[in-house]
């Protein structure tokens, strides 16, 4: 009887597994998949037999399932806490890759757009922050980075900190963005020298830099509308 139910006996082009591999997870049904998380079963029962008893109990929902606890799935005849944590982390990595694509990349098209997008970030700080945006080659968003934090008058922006973030980010654009705390968005000179600075390191890496903001709560200061980037 055991050998009749081993997976191990089945035809190869049956085996949840091996079927994923040569023919395509989509041409898997939900119990199959299941069941290549579970791995083994017991002596009476296949990984698929206790997969599909799993999945019966709750309506065949997958959503269902992923209400599930470690402690609920361990109640199943075959399911270790092992094979349940597995279960349980491939559902929760399901749902945060549904919860990313649901979240739409914000595309920038003015200095006003990046101002609000900043403004969760650097409202009511009292001291000061300096971030980078990253963007795509169409302006959207690929992240926000923080690269430094410091005192009330002032943060350091290292370039090889920045440049790092967007080549691993394969960024094609930046920019970048600084509160003043004291409310007074008007740049001073080491921000003028520092934008120069950048500027330069962006042409050589092939970066476009976009803007630089100096975000206060009262408004921003953009070099790009100022056209001195």
């Amino acid at each position: 009887m055991y050998k009749a139910l081993n997976i191990k006996n089945w035809a190869e082009e049956d085996r949840p597994r091996e079927k994923l591999t040569n023919k395509g997870k989509s041409v898997l049904s939900e119990v199959e998949l299941i069941a290549i998380l579970i791995r083994s079963g017991t002596n009476s029962l296949s990984a698929v037999d206790v997969a599909k008893g799993i999945f019966n109990s709750v309506g065949n929902d997958l959503n269902q399932l992923a209400k599930l606890s470690v402690k609920d799935l361990t109640k199943f005849k075959g399911i270790g806490e092992a094979k349940a944590v597995s279960i349980v982390a491939a559902l929760e990595l399901g749902r945060r890759r549904k919860e990313s694509e649901s979240i739409k990349k914000p595309k920038i098209r003015s200095s006003k757009n990046a101002y609000d997008l900043m403004k969760p970030d650097l409202m009511d700080l009292s001291h000061e922050e300096f971030w980078c945006l990253l963007l795509n080659r169409s302006n959207m968003v690929i992240k926000k980075c923080l690269v430094s934090s410091g005192g009330v008058s002032g943060t350091v922006a290292d370039p090889k900190i920045i440049y790092k973030a967007a080549l691993e980010a394969l960024a094609s654009g930046i920019i970048l963005v600084h509160n003043h705390p004291s409310g007074n968005p008007e740049p001073s000179q080491a921000d003028i020298n520092l934008t120069k600075k950048l500027k330069t390191a962006a042409t050589a890496l092939d970066i476009s830099l976009l803007d630089h903001l100096i975000f206060s709560e009262q408004g921003y200061y953009s070099f790009a509308d100022e056209d001195i980037l």
